[in-house]
């Protein structure tokens, strides 16, 4: 009797025994490492212009020199680096000609996901999407960016996913995270998040309606928005007198 009590105990620490812990896959690790180099640049603890190195970019974020050079080929791809054959890894240092273009694709990418959204949007879906919209970011200044990006990024990104056209919603996503580090750089001058946040909400409200031109309309007067705040702070920053509205 004794012998079958130690025989049952010994089964139960073998099956109570934990399983070792597998390795991260080198894919999870260069997605990690894609995300925390590039949210760096695009908030500038890596600034325009700087090099970057390799070996150190493996010590600060604690992973192997495989994921980070495959995360730099990305980053390479969408424009915020460039790699350069043994001289190094520098970020591009970007320029206005080049938000422009951004801002320019941008209208047309997301006018046209807007118009989808709104056709394709359930009630439930519209109404989340006007709760993104309504994050309120009070104040001007440096201070709020942090929470007014993660706002933003939230709220394009989903009505870009409502419009059921993965490729586009890729494309787009790109696009607007290439945009991000120009509010660090310039925007934040001329940041008002009441206006943006008025601003998101017309596009949601629109797709909440299924009117599809009015969201696509909506969407053109945002990113036209940001192109007026963008010209007003190159102008404040070259010293020149900024126009008064007409």
């Amino acid at each position: 009797m004794a012998k079958k009590a130690t025989d049952t105990a010994k089964k139960v620490r073998k099956v109570s025994k934990p399983k070792p812990v597998r390795p991260a896959k080198e894919g999870s690790l260069a997605d990690t490492a894609y995300t925390a180099i590039k949210e760096k640049i695009l908030k500038l603890f890596f600034l325009p212009g700087q090099y970057l190195n390799e070996g150190a970019l493996c010590d600060l974020l604690g992973v192997g020199r495989t994921p980070v050079h495959q995360a730099l080929q990305r980053l390479q791809h969408e424009g915020l680096v460039e790699v350069m054959p043994r001289k190094g890894i520098i970020v591009q240092p970007g320029s206005i000609s080049e938000i422009l273009k951004i801002l320019d694709s941008r209208v047309t990418i997301e006018a046209d996901l807007a118009r989808n959204a709104a056709s394709r949007a359930t009630a439930e879906e519209a109404e989340e999407l006007k709760k993104l919209a309504r994050v309120k970011v009070n104040g001007a200044g440096r201070s709020q960016l942090d929470d007014f990006v993660d706002a933003d990024r939230a709220f394009h990104s989903r009505f870009a996913e409502l419009a059921g056209n993965p490729v586009m919603s890729e494309i787009a996503r790109t696009l607007h995270d290439r945009s991000i580090r120009y509010w660090y750089l310039h925007l934040w001058q001329t940041f008002d998040g009441r206006a943006s946040g008025n601003e998101h909400a017309a596009i949601a409200d629109a797709i909440a309606r299924g009117d599809g031109e009015a969201a696509a309309s909506a969407v053109r007067s945002h990113i036209e928005s940001l192109r007026s705040r963008l010209m007003r702070a190159q102008q404040i920053n070259s010293g020149r007198p900024i126009p008064r509205p007409r």
